[in-house]
């Protein structure tokens, strides 16, 4: 899910840089230190905006750089469990495919591809329905739950997310529009 959110966090300002502009500076290492990484309530920070320093920076001795805080408006992304996402199949593998939504990837294992047997073609990396003959390939958009969620502080690309697609609603975008118009024949 995405939020818009208010953060204050710290900054260091090394002793190389104090002699640029100093909002410049402070914009550049806010984006630097915070973009792409967990904060401390778990959501991911996906763009920053309005950085604001609150108050006078303090220096460290033996260290000489500044540490300001700063206020910022701040856009970020939290998974939740059970929670409907659409993404696009970014790997196929023998187990499963990969889905990037959002700024992370979550596993969608064979499983829990389709209500049917599903055979891996490694070679042209797709699953394949063995009844339903329906394809599941890199590119494809589709709409899955988060059904487990390991997420890794220091690296969010490491965190691990199951994703299912067996239940009414979800699936490849097209499956669910045909089924929606045999729905709507019958």
């Amino acid at each position: 899910m995405y939020m818009i959110t208010k953060a204050e966090r710290v900054v260091r300002i090394p002793p190389k840089d104090l002699d640029e502009d100093i909002d410049d500076v402070i914009d550049r290492l806010t984006w630097e230190s915070f973009e792409g990484k967990f904060g401390p309530d778990k959501t991911v920070t996906i763009a920053i905006n309005n950085v604001k320093t609150e108050g006078p920076g303090r220096i460290v001795h033996g260290d000489g750089a500044v540490y300001q805080t700063v206020k910022f408006d701040q856009l970020v992304f939290k998974p939740k469990e059970n929670e409907i996402v659409e993404g696009e199949v970014v790997q196929v593998v023998k187990f499963g495919a990969f889905v990037r939504f959002g700024p992370l990837d979550g596993l969608l294992h064979v499983s829990q591809v389709m209500d049917d047997r599903v055979d891996v073609d490694e070679e042209n990396k797709r699953l394949i329905g063995k009844d339903s003959g329906r394809i599941l390939e890199v590119g494809n958009k589709v709409r899955a739950r988060v059904v487990s969620l390991d997420l890794n502080e220091k690296n969010p690309q490491d965190s691990k997310i199951g994703l299912t697609m067996r239940q009414p609603g979800l699936g490849r975008l097209e499956w669910i529009e045909e089924d929606h118009k045999k729905k709507g024949d019958a």
